[in-house]
């Protein structure tokens, strides 16, 4: 077999399918769907959501500098899809969604409660890149539903059903086939 050679394109895949919300002072809060998402960097902890200019969110955020990305599961597929698909302008999506709007600590953004992962940001700087700009973001705070700690006080963030995005499609992870640095670790040998 060989391959096809298509015009350039975006293929990396699977993403993230993230919930962000946002909000401006007296207004109500919004929802948009993004998975052109991901870590900047670890230390200082850092960001970026690509968002299009046209979007309702996008001067939600551009003028407050703040959001917050919630992790999404397979249980808020649907969901995720439609703050994807459906604007702000249009409708309140938490209400609409019967989604539960929490209180950050750092930003003046809600969370969104029935997310397992909530991660508060603050914008750096914004890049004008092309059909997207990126906002680049120092993360302020990380909070993790209680319900996902094991006994030893582990967050096990892959038994909350997380959502990925790939080539249109949403999709729950798979089976787990290691740990990092597994190719490399030594096999523990066995006592006599």
């Amino acid at each position: 077999m060989g391959k096809q050679t298509w015009k350039p394109g975006n293929m990396i895949y699977p993403l993230p399918a993230v919930m962000v919300s946002c909000a401006r002072e007296g207004e109500k809060p919004n929802i948009i769907t993004v998975a052109w998402t991901g870590t900047i960097c670890t230390n200082p902890p850092m960001v970026y959501i690509s968002v299009k200019p046209e979007r309702y969110s996008y001067d939600m955020i551009r003028e407050t500098g703040e959001f917050v990305i919630n992790l999404t599961t397979q249980k808020l597929a649907k969901a995720t899809d439609y703050c994807g698909v459906r604007s702000g302008r249009d409708v309140d999506k938490f209400q609409e969604l019967h989604l539960t709007p929490e209180a950050a600590e750092q930003v003046k953004v809600p969370m969104i409660g029935e997310c397992p992962v909530n991660i508060e940001c603050r914008v750096k700087e914004i890049k004008k890149l092309g059909s997207h700009h990126m906002f680049i973001a120092d993360v302020l705070a990380v909070h993790v539903d209680e319900a996902y700690m094991n006994e030893n006080g582990k967050f096990e963030l892959n038994k909350t059903g997380l959502l990925a995005y790939s080539h249109g499609e949403y999709l729950g992870l798979g089976e787990h086939l290691g740990t990092f640095g597994y190719s490399v670790k030594k096999k523990k040998r066995k006592r006599r």
